[in-house]
């Protein structure tokens, strides 16, 4: 395995008023803190508001605001997007950062870390998988899952009961670290092209 740390930008989606997505991406990116083999860049999308009219030629506004993000992207090598999900699919934020993109997301593997109510999010992600093949990125088995999400943290953010969690993000990043270090290895050898 190489002994470059593989760097991952954490995505936190949502924007909503009152969310719970930076209680979430915080315990994520705590679990990441673990390992050696992560370098890890939180993108919280309430900072990078772009609007969901795609412009081959934005204005200086917007091109402002894709160069705070834009680059980031295009330097991470493995991400995981943290999730909520709103009428049985994910935020439109994400759908906005997504679109504004394309290459900065190819032969990359992206993971997911989903909340919600009963479903815990998992539609949001099942309608996410296409999404990012159709931009060549792979996306990884497993993800982390928080059902009923407001009743499993405490006021500090800290989970109620953290073994599942802890054991389900630890295989998420396995595979993601895989991916991840297997796909730089493949970019290094032959530049993909899509």
């Amino acid at each position: 395995m190489s002994a470059t740390p593989l760097r991952l930008a954490v995505i936190n989606s949502s924007v909503r008023e009152g969310r719970f997505g930076p209680t979430v991406a915080r315990w994520f990116v705590a679990q990441t803190e673990q390992r050696e083999d992560l370098e890890v860049d939180l993108i919280d999308l309430a900072d990078h508001m772009l609007p969901h009219e795609l412009s081959h030629s934005p204005g200086d506004d917007v091109a402002a605001q894709l160069a705070r993000v834009s680059p980031r992207l295009a330097a991470a090598e493995a991400f995981v997007v943290v999730t909520p999900e709103y009428n049985h699919s994910f935020p439109a934020s994400l759908k906005s950062l997504i679109d504004w993109h394309r290459t900065e997301w190819q032969a990359k593997p992206v993971g997911f870390v989903s909340y919600g109510g009963l479903a815990g999010g998992l539609r949001s992600v099942e309608h996410l998988r296409p999404v990012f093949a159709e931009l060549h990125a792979v996306t990884v088995r497993d993800c982390v899952s928080f059902h009923n999400v407001w009743g499993q943290f405490d006021g500090s953010g800290a989970l109620l009961e953290p073994t599942a969690a802890a054991s389900a993000a630890k295989t998420l990043l396995d595979q993601l670290v895989w991916w991840g270090v297997s796909l730089r290895e493949a970019r290094e050898k032959r530049p993909y092209t899509a």
